[in-house]
């Protein structure tokens, strides 16, 4: 028997309504990363570009009271050898995510589920795309105004030198001098650091320049940290209390730094799962 074409319609229609329901194909899952809400925070969020500026802004209305000071000075006293009086102003600051913005390397081992490399890190460096930090150059603007000189104290290999200049000039950043930028591995007669210590440089420094300012996001940035644990840093921090938002400028960054080892002993070398079960078993869950 043939089938009027409504008949026929209408068949294909049950048919269809028979068929069994296939399940959507589940979402693939995305893999947790310690830092995707740090690194989106700082690419994203309104908040951390003025905290940025507030600190540069803040430091600039410092500027001309600590010029006009003779014995203002921003080395620990155990790191300035000599009478910082009558010593040409500078102010040292630190580079990655003080100066430079490195937020996109950053975006780029969470997109990839990876971890910092010295190959991956150089080859970022060696892009020269890395952005100032918000604030850093009305700051710059104001210390040359008044012959204050900028000096970068980085735990960059020297070896990164030329590109880290490249990448300063190409934003904005003044660079003047051979003493402007100090990476890992300088030298420094009559002193010897400690891995990445930056005290040998900070001295070097001092022995040419009153340090009007330190700027850093980590508090090796300003002085050599004897104990890296979250209560020797804490009292290092109560020790120098007085300096914060006066001598020392300290700008966010909640992507890294040498606060995340002194949750888990400093060993680098424990797998990722389990640094991360000793940083959350040392979340505070009660006031």
């Amino acid at each position: 028997m043939r089938l009027s074409p409504f008949h026929a319609a209408l068949a294909a229609l049950v048919l269809a309504a028979c068929q069994p329901v296939r399940p959507a194909a589940p979402a693939a899952a995305v893999p947790a990363d310690d830092n995707l809400n740090a690194v989106l925070w700082v690419q994203r969020s309104a908040e951390y570009r003025a905290v940025a500026s507030q600190a540069y802004r803040a430091a600039i209305a410092r500027l001309d009271e600590a010029l006009a000071q003779p014995d203002w000075d921003a080395l620990a006293p155990e790191e300035r050898e000599n009478p910082a009086a009558g010593l040409p102003p500078a102010v040292v600051l630190d580079i990655d995510e003080t100066v430079l913005d490195n937020s996109p390397y950053q975006a780029r081992l969470v997109r990839d589920g990876g971890e910092y490399s010295d190959p991956g890190w150089d080859a970022w460096v060696e892009e020269r795309k890395a952005r100032p930090v918000p604030g850093v150059l009305e700051f710059a603007r104001e210390a040359d105004r008044r012959e204050v000189t900028m000096i970068y104290i980085s735990n960059r290999a020297t070896y990164l030198e030329q590109a880290t200049l490249d990448n300063l000039r190409q934003a904005g950043l003044p660079v003047a001098g051979p003493d402007a930028f100090l990476g890992l591995g300088t030298r420094v007669e009559g002193c010897t650091s400690q891995g990445s210590d930056k005290d040998c440089r900070r001295r070097l420094i001092g022995r040419k320049y009153r340090v009007l300012m330190q700027f850093g996001d980590q508090l090796g940035d300003f002085v050599r940290i004897e104990d890296n644990t979250p209560a020797g840093r804490q009292k290092l921090l109560e020790r120098f209390d007085g300096w914060i938002g006066q001598r020392w400028w300290v700008l966010p960054n909640p992507t890294y730094g040498s606060w995340e080892p002194a949750l888990f002993g400093n060993d680098w070398k424990q797998p990722r799962e389990a640094r991360r079960a000793a940083k959350r078993a040392a979340l505070e869950t009660a006031p």
